[in-house]
């Protein structure tokens, strides 16, 4: 059964990560937020996945932990479950 979190992963994210969602998160290969939080919440559940779907943390790396912070947030189990 579905709940609220599944229906808008965003909730799962502090108000700060929610901020410039079509801003590029990933500036090497101009990767918007939005795309990586895409590609999590379609089973990206590593850096590595991310990057195979997206590109993201593909160049220099600096992105790679706002995209393990992504990970964490949107992976983590819900409250509701535990």
């Amino acid at each position: 059964m579905k709940n609220h979190q599944e229906d808008d992963p965003l909730k799962k994210l502090p108000p700060i990560l929610r901020k410039g969602l079509d801003r590029n998160l990933c500036v090497c290969n101009e990767v918007p937020k939005k795309d990586v939080i895409d590609a999590i919440v379609n089973g990206a559940t590593s850096v590595e996945a991310v990057r195979a779907q997206t590109y993201a943390s593909d160049g220099i790396g600096c992105c790679k932990q706002q995209v393990e912070r992504l990970i964490e947030c949107l992976c983590a189990p819900d409250a509701d479950e535990t």
